[in-house]
C-alpha cells in the first residue's frame, strides 16, 4: 500500500500564492510519476500538473506560467507552487502517483486539500 497525504491548502486572495505538498509513504521502491488533479463543484476532476521521476513535467493550459510542480525523490514528496491564483483555481486538489512497490506497480490517490480563492 502507498499512502499519500496532501497539505498546504487554504484560503487566499486572488493574485496570491499557495504551495501544496504531498508526501508518499509505504513500501515504495521508486516513483514513476506524481501529479496534482483538481475538482471544482459540479465539474469533472482534471489534471493540473504531473511530473515523472526523470523530471519531465506536464501542465494544464490553464495553469501554465503560474503553477510549478516539483519533486523531492529522497523525500517521496511532490510540491505544487501556485502563483497568481484566481477564483477559477478554487477546487479540491488531489495528489496522485504511480509507484513501484514490493507488490508491483501501484496507483494511489490522496484525500485532497481544499483551495479557496477569494475575489
Amino acid at each position: 500500500q502507498v499512502q499519500l497525504v496532501e497539505s498546504g491548502g487554504g484560503l487566499v486572495q486572488a493574485g496570491g500564492s499557495l504551495r501544496l505538498s504531498c508526501a508518499a509513504s509505504g513500501s515504495i521502491f521508486s516513483i514513476n510519476t506524481m501529479g496534482w488533479y483538481r475538482q471544482a463543484p459540479g465539474k469533472q476532476r482534471e489534471l493540473v500538473a504531473a511530473i515523472a521521476s526523470g523530471g519531465s513535467t506536464n501542465y494544464a493550459d490553464s495553469v501554465k506560467g503560474r503553477f510549478t510542480i516539483s519533486m523531492d525523490n529522497a523525500k517521496n514528496t511532490v510540491y505544487l507552487q501556485m502563483n497568481s491564483l484566481n477564483p477559477e483555481d478554487a477546487a479540491i486538489y488531489f495528489c496522485s502517483g504511480t509507484f513501484n512497490t514490493l507488490w508491483g506497480g501501484k496507483d494511489s490517490w490522496g484525500r485532497g486539500t481544499q483551495v479557496t480563492v477569494s475575489s
